[in-house]
């Protein structure tokens, strides 16, 4: 944990060229996910409910709070929530765009909540609640359950094939692959930017690209912000809808710090603590509601960034939060990025998405989580299944609905089984075996040397005073005396 694994770390920054572009990195990984957000909440909604606009500058603006509160010691990117696509149109549905952006404030206050509790009587309720064995799996099940979206993206889904998407999402692929195991300096930490672009360039090069909306956008353009009192008054009958959701991203706020713990050596969740951190995250989702956007989280696609290009700098992630923040203010330079095809994003996704499965392997590794014990065997299996499976219980009643599926359910139910499920008790019979086992071996060596005459039996002891505690010389010289006592007599 002392040795330094990165190019840069926490608190360093690089020159100001390569920082512009490293930051800029992080903006292009976080950008596919962000605006994607607004698109699915709003066709789940049939509305308009969000805008990728307010989303990318909540983002930039939630990530800020997040430094600040963690006092710059943490590299996470904050972006929209995946978790709350269903549950803000839900609400939306119930109680309009005063219902959701209702909730997720009150998902923000939830996490403060959390976390001053946490300040106050310490995180081992939730250590307990949280082990290596759940979070791991839950780790793995963020990352494998976006692959269905990255295969998607490159037209390997069983849709009708075509042969410009695979060569783009190849190229893509290709390209930060390459980059990444053999570039060296400066390429060898951007190759997620350089696959970007050069997948965009085959795309522009294939006719894939239609630039109208870049033309028809304006240079600046104010974000369609929905402040509460002044848009709407606030609604909390819909929280029912949204606030279930926040044990769901609460679990993957503690995945996603405790992979980033392990790629860059360092404990978050003891410093800056899962107190600050969880409070940084409340505190960007509030911000984020009171402006109209999305709830925020831990983005793994950045998480991954600072795993594979080996830069954790703190400086690099503040500088893509302004740069998230501007171009919320661009309309032309939004509609440029906006135009990046769903192939280049989905060949490069392939990596991201695996790195984050691949760093729940980690943490069940590094923990020396025992698949021996039968119960750890439940738990991580049944999470697995259950979160890629697509399994979904629906509780309905009334104007009640509450839909608990995906990761939610597997979180829920392998914090159930963990703590309800004893140990395996085979390997506790083992152990005492062995102890049973070794205790005769040292009683017959006692009676051996009790039956060696008073002589032999002296020259013996006299020969371990020098390797023997002080208690045994103790009785080793109590021995001999009476030994010579009888010998006397």
């Amino acid at each position: 944990m002392k040795e330094k694994r990165m190019m840069y770390d926490i608190n360093e920054q690089p020159p100001l060229g390569k920082w512009i572009v490293l930051a800029l990195q992080h903006v292009f990984a976080m950008f596919g996910a962000t605006i994607l957000v607004p698109i699915l909440v709003n066709a789940a909604a049939g509305e308009t409910v969000l805008t990728i606009p307010v989303a990318l500058v909540t983002s930039g603006i939630g990530t800020l709070i997040y430094i600040l509160c963690t006092k710059g010691k943490s590299p996470v990117y904050l972006g929209s929530s995946f978790a709350f696509i269903t549950p803000i149109a839900a609400a939306y549905l119930k109680g309009g765009i005063s219902g959701a952006m209702t909730g997720v404030m009150a998902v923000g206050i939830v996490y403060i909540i959390v976390a001053l509790v946490i300040k106050l009587v310490g995180k081992n309720w939730l250590d307990k609640i949280l082990p290596p064995v759940v979070i791991g799996p839950m780790i793995m099940i963020i990352g494998l359950g976006l692959a269905p979206s990255a295969i998607s993206q490159i037209g390997l889904s069983g849709t009708q094939f075509d042969w410009k998407i695979l060569i783009v999402a190849l190229v893509s692929f290709i390209v930060t692959a390459v980059v990444m195991t053999r570039a060296k300096g400066f390429l060898k930490i951007i190759p997620f930017l350089v696959g970007i672009v050069s997948g965009y360039i085959v795309a522009v090069c294939l006719g894939m690209i239609d630039f109208t909306p870049v033309k028809d956008a304006s240079w600046f353009s104010i974000p369609a912000f929905v402040i509460p009192f002044k848009d709407y008054a606030l609604n909390f009958g819909a929280l029912v809808t949204i606030l279930p959701i926040a044990l769901v991203t609460l679990c993957e706020h503690i995945g996603d710090h405790t992979s980033l713990s392990n790629i860059i050596g360092k404990d978050l969740i003891k410093d800056p603590g899962l107190d600050r951190t969880l409070l940084g995250d409340g505190i960007a989702t509030f911000v984020a509601g009171a402006l109209g956007g999305p709830a925020n989280t831990t983005y793994g696609e950045n998480t991954s960034v600072v795993g594979m290009t080996k830069v954790a700098s703190v400086k690099v992630i503040g500088l893509a939060a302004i740069f998230a923040i501007i171009i919320g203010f661009l309309g032309k330079f939004t509609s440029l990025v906006g135009t990046i095809p769903n192939p280049v994003l989905g060949g490069v996704s392939l990596l991201l998405y695996g790195f984050i499965a691949v760093n729940g392997l980690k943490v069940l590794i590094k923990n020396q989580v025992n698949f021996e014990d039968s119960k750890n065997v439940v738990v991580a299996s049944s999470m697995l299944v259950l979160g890629l499976g697509g399994a979904a219980i629906s509780i309905i009643s009334g104007d009640f609905s509450l839909t608990i599926s995906g990761m939610s359910l597997a979180s829920i139910v392998g914090i159930i089984l963990n703590l309800c499920l004893p140990n395996d008790r085979d390997a506790l019979v083992v152990e005492v075996d062995s102890k049973k086992i070794s205790t005769p071996k040292v009683d017959v060596e006692v009676k051996v040397t009790k039956k060696v005459p008073a002589k032999k039996t002296t020259s013996k002891k006299s020969s371990t005073k020098k390797t023997t505690s002080t208690s045994k010389k103790t009785t080793a010289k109590k021995t001999s005396k009476s030994s010579t006592k009888k010998a006397k007599k």
